[in-house]
């Protein structure tokens, strides 16, 4: 697993649009496996569930990010990645699961 919070000065439907195009087009493989939207007043929550193949380990990596703001306040935004182990009772080589989380950092980075 491999996971980042922050706290984001931007517009809430520009950043979910410019995440979920990034990462689709980030590889040939990426599929957005679920959404999900919710408001009450002011708030508003999105997640997202996308998923890739991973080649160096031969299965599929998933990303969970979950986007929300309260009103004006800045949108908050956690992303957490999984299933990049190949290990029955222990998680090794999560490489691809952090690789996966450094595409959506550059998008945030831009």
């Amino acid at each position: 697993m491999a996971k980042i919070e922050r706290s984001i000065n931007e517009d809430f439907d520009q950043l979910l649009s410019n995440i979920e195009n990034g990462i689709l087009n980030s590889s040939i493989s990426a599929t957005l496996e679920g959404a999900s939207d919710f408001q009450s007043g002011t708030a508003r929550c999105s997640v997202r569930i996308f998923e890739r193949y991973s080649y160096a380990g031969g299965n599929r990596v998933s990303l969970n990010i979950t986007l929300f703001q309260n009103g004006e306040d800045p949108v908050q935004l956690s992303a957490i990645t999984a299933g990049g182990s190949q290990a029955v009772f222990f998680k090794i080589n999560t490489l691809e699961e952090e690789a996966f989380l450094d595409k959506l950092i550059e998008l945030l980075d831009v």
